[in-house]
């Protein structure tokens, strides 16, 4: 049963934005910490962003590298984890992965059960 769908992701220029959407069962979207992942051929899995369910879903988690372009954020009224992405670099071109694990620890070094399919985002200088 497949419980992350992602979408969103493209072709775009350098300095373009995307937004990338991760549709959740209302289970896990309300009680789980929500994540994007990435990765890049060739290179290890890294975290981008976290946030928490309700009611502390307004805290969240940005790696360094892409902290004042992304942005994740919640829309409760459709079970979906957005992330917003801004001023987009080469070096952001990696397939992300929505995410869904405990809030013990809303990390990306935390533990997750869920994962999507991945979708694939190309940034061309």
């Amino acid at each position: 049963q497949v419980q992350l769908v992602e979408s969103g992701g493209g072709s775009v220029v350098a300095g373009g934005s995307l937004r990338l959407s991760c549709g959740a069962s209302r289970y896990i979207y309300s009680t789980y910490c929500m994540a994007w992942f990435r990765q890049a051929p060739g290179k290890e899995r890294e975290g981008v962003a976290t946030i928490l369910p309700l009611p502390d879903g307004g805290i969240t988690y940005y790696a360094d590298s892409v902290k004042g372009r992304f942005t994740i954020y919640r829309d409760n009224a459709k079970n979906t984890v957005y992330l917003q992405m801004n001023s987009l670099k080469p070096e952001d071109t990696a397939m992300y992965y929505c995410a869904a694990g405990s809030i013990s620890l809303c990390r990306p070094s935390g533990s997750f059960t869920y994962w999507g399919q991945g979708t694939q985002v190309t940034v061309s200088s």
